[in-house]
């Protein structure tokens, strides 16, 4: 099969500070999901460098590394160990996680009988639920109902306030509205 490679990212340099937020918004393609991914780690750039400074909390394809046959309370634990947070700290926090996401009665549940938005909420409640340096958003706030979409939204504004620095990539300029509250 010929090869078919193409840069998707080049010549870029960012800074994003405590408690600033970077918003990129570009159309399919254009690399957004692939910056996010070499900001997560979950990419070596193919030359170059990428240095990010503390913890991150990808918020990229949410769900992504959960198992449909583990439990709600087993995907917790497995997907913060994914984010790079301790088992222990996981399972105590577990509670906590579920109620927030409103999955209380559910969490002992395979995730095989969760709806998707269901999966996403879970995702969503892990990965916000500790306080990061960086925190790195791919499309995902649209996540659930209009109450949890609402719950998100102040999760997010107070993680900002706290000092992380978002990078924030979209289609529509009125998910930076939202995130940022201006």
């Amino acid at each position: 099969f010929p090869s078919h490679d193409r840069m998707v990212l080049s010549e870029i340099s960012l800074t994003v500070e405590p408690g600033e937020v970077l918003g990129i918004v570009g159309r399919n393609g254009a690399g957004k999901s692939t910056l996010l991914k070499l900001l997560a780690r979950v990419l070596p750039p193919t030359s170059g460098r990428v240095i990010v400074r503390g913890t991150v909390a990808p918020m990229i394809e949410l769900g992504a590394g959960f198992s449909p046959e583990l439990t709600g309370r087993e995907n917790t634990v497995l997907y913060g160990t994914l984010l790079g947070r301790k088992p222990k700290v996981m399972e105590a926090r577990c509670g906590d996680i579920a109620k927030w996401a409103g999955l209380e009665g559910s969490i002992d549940l395979p995730l095989r009988t969760y709806s998707s938005g269901m999966v996403a909420r879970l995702a969503f409640a892990i990965a916000t639920d500790t306080m990061s340096d960086l925190i790195l958003i791919d499309e995902v706030l649209s996540v659930g109902d209009a109450e949890f979409q609402e719950k998100s939204k102040e999760r997010m504004a107070s993680l900002i306030n706290s000092k992380a620095a978002v990078v924030l990539v979209t289609h529509d300029t009125n998910v930076l509205h939202i995130v940022t509250g201006k």
